[in-house]
């Protein structure tokens, strides 16, 4: 490390120490660029090429974190939960919930109790698929030719939630993948709960076109995070939703297949299944 990226690195770890002890006071990009000497427009710069995040977001899951510990273990009211969290009134609360969590806070104290999730079952050219949705898109999609064993895995996630066994549009949308005629993709929508590190590699994910292949380094890099390949590999394998999320298109750097939580021979299967039905007809890795 140079002594600049070493100066560089002291700020930005002043700068999140001071916003765990004062992330309740929601400080301004002007106030913590003045704790650590930067203009703000530097400050917001070298803080999300370090942090993987802004300085604004890294203060919401500060917030929604010390939220979460509230809600589930004081008996207090979502108003007194959004004050003592430094928030302006409830709505913020709820908005930064659903944007994060992908749930209300109330959803969240209640173990999800008041979501609805539908499921249904259907046949992939690459086996059974279980697929879920909540009212605002598709939560789960998992490879699974057990029913019993699909449904048991399901309901772990939001065990409070109330199921219904239906197919719904989304289903039906989502399902679109698998068809040659993919104009009507943009339709899909998801519905997914991680942390900010794993929503950014799954986000990377769904910009590998079609019929492409990426390695777990070059994920790495396209984050801003070009030494978490590792990393980059473990939150690609708790990807909850199968070929929408297209982690079966990251390989190893050799051009080994590598790892898939369903299964390598199914991997190949889809790699292989996509690049014969891409418009380009070809599977090089996607830099």
């Amino acid at each position: 490390m140079s002594s600049n990226d070493q100066t560089n690195y002291d700020r930005i770890a002043v700068a999140i120490e001071h916003l765990k002890r004062n992330f309740r006071d929601q400080p301004s990009l002007n106030e913590l660029a003045d704790v650590v000497g930067l203009s703000s427009f530097h400050f917001q710069r070298l803080f999300s090429e370090w942090a993987g995040v802004s300085p604004k977001k890294f203060i919401q899951y500060l917030s929604v974190e010390y939220a979460k510990r509230l809600l589930k273990n004081e008996p207090s009211t979502l108003l007194d939960v959004a004050y003592e969290t430094g928030l302006s009134g409830t709505s913020r609360l709820h908005d930064l919930f659903v944007n994060i969590e992908g749930m209300t806070p109330g959803d969240f104290k209640k173990g999800g109790e008041s979501l609805s999730i539908n499921f249904s079952f259907t046949e992939s050219p690459f086996g059974k698929l279980i697929v879920a949705s909540t009212r605002k898109g598709i939560c789960h999609m998992f490879f699974e030719e057990n029913e019993q064993l699909a449904i048991v895995d399901l309901m772990a996630r939001f065990p409070n939630a109330e199921y219904h066994a239906t197919v719904d549009k989304l289903h039906q949308n989502a399902l679109l993948i698998f068809k040659k005629d993919r104009n009507k993709l943009d339709q899909i929508k998801l519905h997914l709960k991680g942390t900010a590190f794993q929503l950014k590699v799954w986000e990377a994910l769904l910009n590998i076109p079609f019929g492409k292949l990426s390695a777990y380094g070059t994920i790495a890099k396209k984050i801003g995070k070009p030494k978490a390949a590792r990393a980059v590999g473990t939150a690609i394998g708790r990807n909850p939703v199968a070929f929408l999320i297209p982690c079966h298109r990251v390989i190893q750097a050799s051009g080994n297949v590598g790892g898939y939580m369903w299964g390598a021979t199914r991997k190949s299967a889809i790699i292989g299944w996509e690049a014969s039905t891409s418009v380009t007809r070809s599977a090089g890795v996607h830099e």
